[in-house]
């Protein structure tokens, strides 16, 4: 499969400028996630990742602004479970991402029913697509969606099995919106080709870029690197370290 086009990277020094961050903490973010990436570690995720390495256990070295790009916004329309969860994990992923879908189907249910129903876990998502123009626009239609509290319905239908070779052009993205229950579909029309949805869709890409997110999906627990499609108990284990170290950091503030 050829490597996936994607949009022209923002310029990273005046990111980094913009925000303060230290040259030490973003070497680590990107470090981190080439140590959980996959041994093929290309863009194209046709093919599943190993199981998850050593490195994508616990640490002690998570950098500060990795921790820090969880949002914790209860108005969120992406997100999902209490925004003060002791542990949020962070998707970046690409409707057209095969292995993003994997993840969708098999692997995020689970994690919704154990750790989210039960107040552990916040999942925030972000949208990085890398595979073209219907990427972008199933990206933006996403967006759109949430906007009338749709998201994880939408979500569902554009991860569903053979929703991918469906494509993602303009009418499919109509069908999409009426099988997730859009109930506006002309504001759901503007929004998805409006300002506010390119502007978010570039937040969540510079951010990806930002941090050296290559490939889809890539995922942070708690500032902790996960890159590809890795086995359930890769997710497990780091949700259980992160809930301890956030258990301990509580504790020691003495709340």
């Amino acid at each position: 499969m050829p490597s996936p086009a994607r949009s022209p990277r923002p310029s990273r020094t005046p990111l980094f400028a913009a925000a303060g961050v230290a040259v030490a903490a973003i070497t680590l973010g990107l470090v981190s996630w080439q140590a959980t990436a996959p041994d093929d570690r290309s863009r194209d995720t046709s093919a599943e990742a190993p199981a998850a390495s050593a490195h994508a256990g616990p640490r002690t070295d998570v950098a500060p602004e990795l921790l820090a790009l969880a949002r914790r916004d209860g108005a969120d329309k992406l997100a999902t479970g209490r925004a003060d969860a002791p542990v949020v994990l962070i998707e970046y992923s690409d409707f057209r991402c095969g292995y993003c879908g994997k993840f969708a189907r098999d692997t995020e249910p689970e994690l919704v029913k154990k750790y989210v129903e039960d107040g552990t876990l916040r999942i925030e998502w972000r949208n990085f697509p890398i595979f073209g123009a219907e990427s972008e626009a199933a990206a933006k239609a996403a967006w759109a969606a949430g906007r009338q509290d749709r998201f994880a319905a939408f979500h569902r239908a554009a991860y569903a099995d053979g929703a991918k070779e469906a494509g993602f052009a303009g009418a499919r993205l109509m069908e999409l919106a009426r099988e997730a229950g859009v109930p506006d579909l002309e504001r759901f029309k503007r929004d998805m080709a409006g300002e506010e949805a390119a502007a978010a869709l570039k937040k969540d890409q510079d951010e990806g870029y930002r941090i050296g997110v290559s490939s889809t999906p890539s995922f942070l627990v708690n500032g902790r690197p996960i890159a590809g499609a890795q086995p359930i108990d890769a997710f497990r284990a780091a949700i259980a370290a992160a809930k301890t170290e956030a258990t301990k950091t509580e504790a020691a503030a003495g709340r």
